[in-house]
């Protein structure tokens, strides 16, 4: 009786289940299809004039490139969602005299410009949200604070993107843990320039009442069969007190590495203070990229470079054996719709020698003027003066910028 009860109750249950199957599976579908048509596209149109004349054997460089780069957004399912994202970087009207070595585009006849020509996929990932939690899988843009160790390079026209399983969880309030694994690191120099890895990155920061304390973890390592680790271990604090009319801006940081391609250490150091006037903003800071004995300087490879230590990017390809001082003072601020900055750059070894010692100066005037939220055109302007290494640059960017 009880086995014919049994036998009774499979029999119902299987048709059930296969109905239920047949119901869900279109309810999903629907859903599946509701999440990818109200997807969004939007696009970046980006066309810049750059100039370099370097005081070397190298002739001067020119370049008009436009950049677009067209992004479709899912819409989410279930806390699922998708981004694609295409990028294209062209010369304009024939005006490419520059040099880009990694790709071997007209090497070694005029000085870099590091905007080659090229289509690529620039992000392609699955993206889970929750309420605390945010995991992504697939090629994607990864910053961190402020692009110091981690950053995309948006000022090139290619920019960094990582295949990586990235994962930011905020657990309570005002803590902020982000952990990524970098599988290969596209860099600015299109396929030429990317590099297998196996980088694991860890930061965590937690909103104090007074600033932002951040503790992080950078362990990069090339996938080439070489010893070449890269251990980055750091803290840094940075806050601003004061009211709406003044505010003083403060940041501290500290980091040290440790470099397996040649056994070597070195530190890294960050004081900056600031006052924030409105509309004016003053700034006045050391930054020391260190140096083990004159042998090794301080590295940040995944970092925005062009952001730090001048805009000339005469420090970018690599921190001299010699460790680099940075003593650098910015103002910036408005007119109208006109954003303002002046910088100034003095540049020290930090580890000198009888021979090296002065690596130069600086300095770096911008004007970016907002039309409206779809427009914006700049003008841009670095000029470093030699020291004892390097040579004396000039640079000059002219660009439009379209969002849509």
């Amino acid at each position: 009786m009880i086995l014919n009860q049994k036998k009774s109750l499979l029999f119902m249950a299987s048709p059930l289940a296969v109905a239920m199957g047949l119901s869900v599976q279109p309810v999903f579908a629907d859903s599946l299809i509701d999440a990818l048509s109200s997807g969004t596209t939007t696009g970046d149109i980006r066309l810049r004039y750059e100039t370099v004349e370097q005081d070397n054997a190298a002739d001067d460089a020119d370049a008009l490139t436009i950049r677009t780069r067209l992004t479709y957004t899912t819409g989410s399912l279930s806390g699922f969602s998708g981004v694609l994202e295409m990028e294209d970087s062209r010369s304009v009207l024939g005006i490419d005299d520059y040099t880009v070595g990694p790709t071997g585009f007209k090497p070694g006849q005029y000085s870099v410009i590091a905007d080659p020509q090229t289509t690529e996929l620039d992000q392609a990932f699955i993206q889970y949200k929750s309420d605390i939690a945010t995991i992504k899988a697939g090629r994607q843009v990864i910053t961190l604070d402020g692009h110091r160790f981690v950053g995309h390079v948006g000022w090139r026209q290619d920019r960094q993107t990582f295949d990586a399983l990235s994962a930011s969880f905020t657990p309570i309030e005002d803590l902020s843990i982000t952990y990524a694994y970098i599988a290969q690191r596209n860099r600015i120099f299109a396929e030429a320039g990317d590099l297998d890895s196996k980088d694991n990155v860890l930061n965590v920061s937690y909103q104090t009442p007074i600033g932002k304390l951040v503790g992080y973890s950078y362990l990069l390592d090339v996938d080439d069969n070489i010893d070449n680790d890269l251990d980055t271990l750091g803290l840094s604090f940075s806050g601003a007190a004061g009211g709406d009319s003044a505010k003083f801006l403060y940041s501290l940081e500290f980091a040290t590495q440790d470099s397996e391609a040649g056994d070597y250490e070195a530190d890294y150091s960050l004081v900056e203070l600031g006052v924030q006037l409105t509309p004016v903003t003053l700034k006045l800071g050391v930054e020391t990229l260190g140096s083990d004995g004159g042998n090794y300087g301080f590295s940040t490879p995944l970092a925005t470079l062009h952001k730090f230590n001048g805009w000339a990017d005469s420090f970018a390809v690599i921190t001299p054996t010699q460790g680099l001082v940075d003593t650098y003072f910015s103002a910036a601020g408005k007119v109208g719709p006109v954003s303002l900055m002046i910088a100034f750059h003095d540049f020290e070894a930090d580890d000198d020698s009888p021979t090296v010692s002065d690596l130069g100066d600086e300095i770096d005037l911008q004007a970016v003027w907002k039309i409206n939220k779809n427009y914006v055109a700049g003008i841009k302007y670095a000029a470093y003066d030699a020291g004892d290494i390097n040579v004396d640059t000039d640079k000059l960017w002219i660009w439009f910028n379209v969002n849509f």
